[in-house]
């Protein structure tokens, strides 16, 4: 199994190492970071794994407080799978409709881009 410091999993996941320790503090992480006998944290291809799924989830807008709750759904094992399955869906529903607004807005700036381009390329 692999593992790496703070610093390698900071740089490999585009986080800052205080922001992974805030990971662990505030309840996101899925199990405790292991230590090395020196008391350096330790994180696992399991733990980067789910850094990068909290990434995500931040990414697309879900708050703190579901992701945690989502974490510990996890922790919990088998038997709440209705309820992760709710959390998600509802997440998904949200990034659904804020894709749904910025692709709108994508639309509204090439219709723009079109007529500058007509205009440009007509007195060329």
């Amino acid at each position: 199994m692999t593992t790496l410091t703070i610093a390698e999993a900071a740089e490999r996941t585009g986080l800052t190492a205080h922001t992974l320790r805030y990971y662990e503090r505030d309840g996101l992480m899925l199990d405790q970071v292991e230590r090395a006998a020196s008391g350096h944290r330790r994180y696992s291809d399991r733990d980067v794994a789910w850094i990068e799924l909290i990434t995500r989830l931040r990414a697309t807008g879900m708050p703190i407080r579901d992701v945690r709750r989502y974490a510990a759904l996890v922790r919990e094992g088998a038997g709440n799978e209705a309820e992760r399955l709710a959390l998600l869906l509802s997440h998904r529903e949200l990034v659904e409709r804020k894709l749904a607004e910025v692709t709108a807005h994508l639309r509204a700036i090439d219709h723009k881009i079109a007529l500058y381009e007509s205009k440009v390329e007509g007195t060329a």
